[in-house]
């Protein structure tokens, strides 16, 4: 009953309620208000706010708003209790939603009309939503809520005094969308001011002041530190010197050494920070002979510490170069005794042996290095400054011998296990170890298990690349078993190409291809990534390029084909000798004949290098080391492999007037090899005979159709060698045409014999074939 008399209520009675509602809110306090009042309390702050928002509704519908709530909330203007007491909570979310729907109206609305005094409606709360408020009318959002510090006055009993107006509490409603940031702004301000109090009374600074702070410190630790005025000065010279092109000769000049004035007397001072360092190295770089002196000088005693800092270190290398044979014996001295601790110092280690691999004379180097055998020699050096090697040592002091090769295996498993195995100083010290080892013996066996570890990889690979280190793995495959033949080149998986680029390291796949007697297992380890390892076949053939016209790269594919001749025709003079050692230990620790073992490995390359040869002779003709690899291949390629091709396409390259510019004919290289290919074999200097090839390879008739045309050319031009070792080839069967086309032209051949033109030599030879 009471939801049908809160609908029958008419809008005339709710005009009505609004007008009483509006003369008590501006006569007298309303009951809830009075009756707060009475018991001396006043109303807390939280309900006052929730109040404050509950009232919070668009001013626009205010009276159908005002009516509606009317007709739910109050009948006759009582307030009908029990049936707010039978509401249920969801009554109550649904009134919470049309509040938020309520102000989300009022965003969307651009400008609110300002709602006159006779509009004023009663709030659609009640007294027990809002504990015993109510408000009679809509406040506006730019009412500020009540605190303990707000403007405006309240009696000693609670509330807004009485006759307070209303209107201070009815302000024009903001445009929609915009947030104007005066409000509340006096308050604002004010927590601003509190809040900045209390920091500066904590001591809290803001991000920028504390940064400010911090440069501020930093520059005075910079200005109390000595010196700091010179390098600072001097930093602004180096900031101008190391723009190269934007500083004349003659200005770099008086820069340089006003510089010099500045730091003459604190290179000390100067070299052992990470920024002043680089105004030494600058002044380095454009200084003379002197102002190096002066920087040597002032430095003395201090480059073994220069050699273990983080930045001086470049400065050391620097000086290194640029210094000179007396700078650098100067330097060196200092390291003397400090060998052994400077190897193993993170950042010495490195510039030690930068030195001692690229400036230090033979004789500094076995002084360096024979502070590895013992810490005698570290502490007394030696007297004799003469190369000694650990064999003249040992050979000179036998009853020490196992204490030095104990102190130098402990000092080498030491940087091994580091990792630290770069170094040449390491490699020197392991073939001096090595070569004092007897093989089979337990140091021998002990030496090659800790190369050929798993875990030592990096190890066998670094050593490769130099020079005692290669001579190392070279002996370790000579003298080892057959197990650890197996285990050797597996450590150079994926690295046969560079070790074959390297001059060092292609001495270590030489040796394997001569001394492992397993050549299916060399072939499979070795050749995959020299020969037949690409994704396409013009990308083998690039590679088979590259290595043939390569000084040490066509070697290790060329000795399958020459062996022991090629080696000693091709070989330096530094490497010969060892690899001579080498074949010599082969003798003792090898089985298989090396003819065979030669011919083994020939078969399982042959074809693909025929096949590069036959698509690409211009290319490799053009260079002589391409000329001899393709006279190497043809000569002694395998017999059942296919060089038909390849022939037709080496013989196909004289076609044309040899007397041309560029043809081959005119070259060293081609000539050559037209000639041994002619002969149908290589020629034996200690028989003085030729040694025919296996299968005949019929070049000379091959030969003999693109030569004919120009017959007289070729017999009296450079390579008229060409056209007698044709005539002397045994399985030339075209000879007699030949002959009969040169007695045709006798009389021009003659004529250049006896007049000495071109290769008259050559045209003797020719006539005396042809009689």
């Amino acid at each position: 009953m009471a939801g049908v008399k809160r609908k029958e209520t008419s809008d005339a009675d709710t005009v009505s309620k609004s007008k009483k509602s509006k003369t008590e809110t501006h006569g007298k306090p309303s009951k809830a208000s009075k009756s707060s009042m009475e018991d001396g309390k006043l109303p807390s702050k939280d309900k006052v706010k929730g109040e404050k928002k509950e009232n919070k509704k668009p001013k626009a519908d205010g009276k159908e708003n005002g009516v509606k709530e009317e007709k739910s909330h109050k009948t006759n203007g009582k307030i009908d209790k029990p049936a707010k007491e039978s509401k249920s909570k969801k009554d109550k979310s649904s009134k919470k939603d049309k509040r938020s729907e309520d102000k989300k109206k009022e965003k969307k609305s651009k400008r609110k009309p300002e709602v006159e005094e006779d509009e004023l409606v009663e709030s659609d709360t009640t007294e027990d939503d809002n504990g015993g408020f109510g408000f009679s009318a809509k406040l506006s959002d730019d009412d500020e809520e009540f605190d303990d510090d707000d403007e405006m006055d309240v009696d000693e009993e609670g509330g807004v005094p009485l006759g307070q107006p209303v209107k201070d509490v009815k302000k024009s409603a903001p445009e929609d969308g915009k947030k104007k940031e005066q409000y509340g702004t006096p308050t604002q301000k004010k927590m601003d001011l509190m809040e900045a109090e209390r920091k500066k009374e904590a001591g809290i600074v803001s991000s920028k002041e504390a940064h400010a702070k911090q440069k501020a410190l930093a520059k005075e630790r910079k200005a109390s530190k000595p010196n700091a005025d010179e390098v600072a000065r001097a930093k602004k010279l180096w900031e101008r010197l190391r723009r190269k092109s934007h500083v004349e000769s003659e200005e770099r000049k008086k820069l340089v050494n006003e510089l010099y004035d500045i730091i003459t007397g604190r290179i000390k001072d100067f070299v052992f920070k990470h920024d002043s360092v680089r105004v030494i190295q600058c002044a380095l770089k454009y200084a003379n002979s002197e102002q190096r002196k002066i920087i040597a000088t002032e430095l003395q005693g201090e480059w073994r510490g220069l050699a273990e800092n983080k930045y001086a270190k470049f400065l050391l290398a620097k000086i290194m170069v640029e210094g000179g044979p007396e700078i650098c014996a100067m330097i060196i001295t200092e390291f003397y005794g400090h060998v052994k601790k400077l190897i193993n110092h993170p950042e010495g280690g490195w510039i030690l042996d930068d030195i001692y691999r690229a400036v230090a004379t033979p004789a500094q180097k076995a002084r360096m290095l024979r502070e590895w055998y013992s810490p005698e020699f570290a502490v007394f050096g030696d007297v004799d400054e003469a190369p000694k090697s650990l064999a003249e040592i040992l050979e000179a002091m036998p009853e020490k011998r196992n204490v030095i090769m104990k102190h130098l295996h402990g000092l080498i498993n030491q940087l091994v296990q580091k990792k630290s195995t770069g170094f040449t100083m390491l490699h020197d010290a392991m073939l001096q170890y090595f070569l004092n080892t007897k093989p089979g013996t337990e140091e021998a066996t002990e030496f090659l298990e800790m190369m050929k570890g798993e875990e030592e990889v990096d190890l066998m690979k670094n050593l490769a690349f130099t020079d005692s280190g290669s001579r190392v793995v070279c002996l370790a495959v000579a003298y080892g078993s057959a197990k650890d033949r197996r285990a050797i080149p597996k450590a150079y998986k994926d690295t046969m190409e560079l070790l074959a680029f390297d001059k060092f390291g292609y001495r270590v796949l030489l040796t394997a291809l001569e001394v492992i007697d397993d050549t299916k297992l060399t072939g499979k380890a070795i050749f995959p990534e020299l020969v037949t390892k690409g994704p396409t076949p013009d990308v083998q053939q690039e590679t088979i390029i590259t290595l043939a016209t390569h000084l040490h790269g066509r070697i290790p594919l060329l000795q399958a084909f020459s062996g022991t001749t090629f080696l000693v025709r091709t070989a330096s003079p530094q490497d010969l000798p060892f690899l001579e050692s080498i074949y010599a230990i082969r003798n003792d620790t090898s089985k298989k004949d090396p003819e065979i073992r030669r011919q083994e490995l020939a078969k399982q390359i042959s074809q693909p290098l025929l096949d590069t040869i036959a698509a690409h002779a211009t290319e490799l003709a053009k260079n002589t080391l391409g000329c001899y690899f393709i006279t190497e291949v043809l000569i002694a390629s395998d017999p059942a492999s296919s060089s038909a091709k390849a022939v037709d396409a080496v013989a196909a390259l004289a076609a044309g007037d040899p007397a041309g510019k560029g043809h081959i004919a005119t070259s060293v290289g081609g000539g050559k090899m037209f000639k041994t290919l002619a002969l149908g074999g290589r020629f034996d200097p200690k028989t003085k005979a030729v040694v025919p090839v296996e299968s005949p390879l019929g070049f000379a008739d091959k030969l003999w159709p693109h030569v004919k045309e120009y017959l007289v050319q070729w017999a009296t031009g450079p390579s008229s060698l060409v056209v007698t070792n044709m005539l002397d080839a045994g399985d030339f069967e075209k000879r007699e045409e030949m002959v009969k086309a040169l007695r045709g032209v006798k009389g021009t051949l003659e004529g250049v014999a006896e007049g000495g033109e071109g290769m008259a030599k050559g045209v003797v030879k020719v006539l005396e074939r042809i009689g």
